[in-house]
């Protein structure tokens, strides 16, 4: 710290808060510590009895909090992304545009295990709507060394956190059941899907109906994936009963199946599957009835572009357990966070 004149301190920080007292109204603080002080500052200053200020002088080989969070800022941030002021060291990220938060976490624990400086996010895979939090970084002391900065910088190997936008898709859905196809019953899971994927922008161009016939469903997905639709979804015909054909239907079309099974519950018989660079999805019963299920995990990453692995779905078991809370908060909860 060095004294200065206070009508020659425009552009130097303040090291020290400083006290505003309105007797019978108001006390606390009227300048922060590490604030930059500028021209319209020093009249206040002076009515506040602050002829000389403590500032930091600048050494070679430090930081400011604020010029140091920018910097991490600047080497972190990826797409889709825009961000707050800069205000004592911190700095606030928000979705430019709705979205799924992808983060690496493995990159995360790297620049967080350097010291006095910070980084907060929010849980990877999270669906976000324009103008939501979801990361901030902050500077902990009110200088740091630059050697700390430079170490982020260099083992920090790419901008670890972003935005990944939903593109929505054409959807084809086929609803299985002889239940269904013979009119025994209504058919409730159109209304649930069209509405699911409704969320995301997504337009469902066809809703075909089969009875429990394996050819029957076959064909159906054949002409799915020879129509406009980017994304088919198969509900009904999910369990291991005898007249469940739908996941050997899914199988012999003859393409990538990736799984048929999922560590969620709501949503243990869930089947993905790709075929002439399109996503099958073979939906249990439970989307029909649950509020929130599998189907709202995975979904938003089909959107936005990712090819989901055996892998990406194992990770599920960990925050893989919806409470079904009284009132739900999803996304902002627990169900599907593990990963």
């Amino acid at each position: 710290m060095k004294i200065i004149d206070t009508k020659n301190a425009v552009g130097t920080v303040l090291c020290h808060d400083i006290t505003r007292i309105v007797p019978g109204e108001f006390k606390g603080v009227a300048f922060k510590k590490g604030h930059i002080i500028k021209e319209e500052d020093i009249p206040e200053l002076l009515k506040l009895g602050k002829d000389h200020l403590y500032v930091w002088e600048k050494k070679e080989g430090t930081l400011h909090e604020n010029e140091a969070a920018e910097r991490i800022k600047n080497h972190i941030a990826g797409d889709g992304l825009v961000f707050g002021e800069v205000k004592e060291g911190k700095i606030d990220f928000f979705a430019e545009e709705d979205g799924i938060v992808s983060i690496d976490t493995d990159e995360l624990l790297k620049a967080n295990s350097i010291g006095e400086i910070i980084i907060s996010t929010i849980h990877n895979n999270t669906p976000v709507k324009k103008g939501e939090k979801i990361a901030g970084t902050r500077i902990i002391p009110l200088v740091i060394s630059e050697e700390k900065i430079k170490l982020l910088e260099e083992i920090c190997n790419k901008r670890f956190i972003s935005i990944k936008r939903i593109n929505p898709k054409k959807t084809a859905v086929i609803t299985t059941g002889n239940e269904v196809f013979y009119g025994r019953i209504q058919d409730k899971f159109g209304p649930v899907i069209k509405s699911k994927v409704g969320e995301y922008g997504c337009e469902v161009i066809s809703h075909v109906f089969s009875p429990d016939d394996k050819e029957k469903i076959k064909h159906n997905l054949i002409e799915a994936l020879e129509s406009d639709a980017e994304l088919i979804i198969c509900t009904g015909g999910m369990s291991v009963d005898p007249d469940d054909m739908t996941p050997t239907a899914i199988k012999e079309t003859g393409g990538e199946l990736v799984t048929y099974g999922s560590p969620v519950l709501p949503g243990a018989m869930l089947l993905i599957a790709y075929k002439n660079g399109k996503t099958i999805l073979g939906l249990p019963g439970c989307v029909m009835y649950a509020r929130r299920t599998v189907f709202d995990l995975v979904l938003p990453r089909i959107l936005a572009g990712e090819k989901l692995t055996f892998e990406d779905i194992a990770k599920y078991g960990h925050g893989g357990l919806c409470l079904d809370c009284e009132v739900c908060h999803f996304p902002h909860c627990s169900f599907g966070k593990g990963v």
